[in-house]
């Protein structure tokens, strides 16, 4: 089946095949809502101090794992998503791919918003699913402390199916995030991020 609406369709066929690539097959309601323009901006957040368990099984801190030295690229997602997240982790995919050896110096996490169905087992299986290597980790944890991380970084819509497409770039502890909305290429993503480690 194929999304029946022009503007998505446009959009896929734009990023170059990233719906194929995630395995996406159809657009659930809540995709069309998520299909708005990309909007660019600076924000100051504050990493809540929640306890949250990576896809390896090690319970961790959020500002921990935000603050360890490197840049920091963050989304948020829920394996069971058939739209905007596949979508949103092929992108980190891809910009990893791009990035080669350089990878390794950058930290890429995935905060799962669906945290009892997400297990670290499943978004273990997830992270396979896309390639991601040991520097892009998968985060699960209670629904309290998931939705507590939502809500510092302004991505919670109340319930997942409501979710909307949001990557935070930061350069380094300290310094201001850039926020954007709305879905972005690997190519753009990686424009955003060379362009944030100039400035910093």
């Amino acid at each position: 089946m194929k999304p029946s609406d022009p503007w998505i369709t446009a959009w896929i066929l734009a990023t170059s095949g990233l719906w194929a690539a995630a395995g996406a097959t159809e657009v659930p309601a809540h995709h069309h809502s998520a299909m708005a323009p990309v909007a660019k901006y600076t924000a100051e957040y504050a990493a809540p101090a929640v306890e949250l368990v990576r896809d390896d099984g090690k319970s961790v801190w959020l500002p921990q794992e935000l603050d360890d030295g490197r840049p920091v690229l963050l989304n948020f997602i829920f394996t069971s998503c058939s739209s905007v997240c596949p979508l949103a982790s092929q992108t980190f995919a891809q910009f990893q791919r791009k990035l080669g050896a350089e990878s390794k110096t950058v930290h890429l996490m995935s905060i799962s918003i669906d945290p009892e169905e997400d297990t670290p087992a499943r978004l273990a299986e997830y992270a396979k699913k896309f390639g991601a290597n040991s520097h892009w980790q998968h985060y699960t944890g209670t629904l309290a402390a998931s939705v507590a991380a939502q809500r510092a970084f302004d991505v919670y819509r109340g319930e997942k199916m409501s979710h909307t497409p949001v990557t935070l770039l930061r350069s380094a502890p300290g310094k201001p995030w850039l926020r954007i909305d709305g879905f972005v290429t690997p190519d753009e993503l990686l424009h955003e991020y060379r362009n944030l480690l100039a400035s910093k």
